[in-house]
């Protein structure tokens, strides 16, 4: 048994793991708490401590440390680097890692290869004296941390004014990732036009989501990239911010995709990443054929295990392992029951009280009607919404609802049929956030 250690295991991604063909001659051992390093219950992101906790948890295990992986946001991914250069286990090195995580750094870097790919940007500085001056860009453009996920402090800026009332935001909110990300990038050999930017700034950009949304999923090994899924990111709600669900396998032309996987290559490339998984957000503008690059992440998605399994057979969590362990990935394609599949993301877009959620009898419905649906609740009743994890700067997520079909009509008829069935309800206590 090969001992792999996973950084917040939670009882969700278990299952999931389950369905690997590594499962039987693995040990998959839950490093750090779920409540420690995804979703702390402290409120805070205590990086170095963290660290030296997963260090004295992988030491007293007693076992060989054969392998870590991570498939959630920073620290956990960026956790995961660091854990196994320091044991000198196979992945990437943590200045490949981090041309991923820091926004601004990965621009640069971006920009040298595929600079058609890249929107306009700048860095910004929320504390200066007048960081409206620092603008080398037009309005309107995107504000967001150079380190921050799910969208969190992410602003669409119109004029001045809005920027000025946002920044007051971002200043009083950016030291949740901030300060937890200037301690990660002390592991990290930071060019010095770099080191100046840290986790307390921010970057702004062009507008470039027009379009179709898709993200590629692949890995790098001793040089080569591999890219064995695409898949779609539908999105919704005010300024199209926020994900309605992602679909397996992407309906984008063939011709599409090869162009965004040859950025990608030209991309991991340039980043020197090498014996790991990443995924990468793109949009087509089909007016224009334009493609752009959105971001890359050092690690698989989690939000694309079930519906990878349902398609292809094996929840992608077999690629994080196996190049964990130091292997070539066989990943299975089309082996999976179902042609298409996806994530829904049930959202609602103003702040409130959660008063009901789906009842196990509910959910035991919709599994004897479609024994494939997997629902996954991020709330509870008695939630207040504006202090959930699991939100972004116009919506809120309730749950989310995994489905397979034979096609999208009946996908969305499976999805609708769900939604009559499981009840949801949130009481407002403010305007619409939307």
């Amino acid at each position: 048994m090969r001992n792999v250690f996973v950084l917040g295991l939670d009882d969700f991604n278990r299952h999931e793991l389950r369905s690997i063909s590594e499962a039987e001659s693995c040990r998959f051992v839950g490093l750090l708490g779920y409540d420690e390093i995804v979703r702390p219950e402290s409120g805070e992101i205590p990086f170095e401590k963290l660290r030296r906790k997963a260090e004295e948890q992988l030491d007293r295990h007693g076992g060989s440390v054969d392998g870590i992986i991570a498939f959630w946001d920073f620290p956990s991914s960026a956790m995961a680097g660091v854990l196994r250069n320091a044991r000198g286990l196979p992945g990437p090195s943590n200045e490949a890692i981090a041309r991923c995580e820091h926004k601004y750094w990965s621009r640069l870097e971006q920009r040298e290869v595929v600079p058609e790919l890249v929107p306009a940007f700048c860095a910004v500085d929320p504390f200066a004296d007048d960081p409206v001056s620092q603008l080398t860009i037009e309005y309107p453009f995107w504000i967001k941390p150079v380190k921050a996920h799910s969208s969190r402090l992410g602003f669409r800026i119109h004029n001045e004014s809005e920027l000025r009332d946002h920044l007051a935001e971002i200043r009083e909110k950016i030291g949740f990732f901030g300060r937890p990300f200037g301690e990660y990038l002390q592991h990290v050999d930071v060019p010095e036009e770099i080191r100046r930017v840290d986790g307390y700034w921010c970057i702004a950009e062009s507008i470039i989501s027009a379009g179709r949304q898709c993200t590629l999923e692949g890995y790098v090994r001793q040089g080569a990239t591999t890219v064995y899924g695409v898949v779609d990111s539908i999105r919704q709600g005010k300024h199209r911010s926020c994900f309605a669900r992602y679909q397996y396998p992407s309906s984008l032309p063939r011709r599409i995709q090869r162009r965004m996987i040859r950025a990608a290559e030209l991309v991991m490339q340039r980043f020197r990443y090498d014996g790991g998984p990443f995924n990468m957000e793109f949009f087509w503008d089909p007016r224009t054929d334009r493609i752009s690059l959105l971001e890359v992440n050092a690690r698989i998605s989690k939000s694309h295990c079930p519906i990878f399994r349902l398609v292809d057979g094996a929840a992608n969590h077999e690629v994080a392992v196996e190049l964990a362990l130091g292997r070539e990935p066989q990943f299975p394609h089309r082996q999976g029951e179902f042609r298409l599949a996806a994530k829904f993301m049930i959202r609602v877009f103003r702040d409130g009280i959660v008063r009901r959620m789906p009842s196990a009898a509910q959910l035991a419905e919709i599994r004897a009607r479609y024994p494939e649906a997997r629902f996954r609740p991020l709330a509870e009743p008695g939630d207040r919404l504006a202090h959930s994890h699991h939100r972004d700067s116009y919506s809120f997520e309730l749950g989310d609802l995994f489905l397979g079909a034979v096609d999208q009509q009946e996908l969305l008829a499976k999805y609708d049929d769900c939604l009559r069935t499981l009840s949801f309800e949130v009481e407002p206590i403010e305007r619409d956030a939307a």
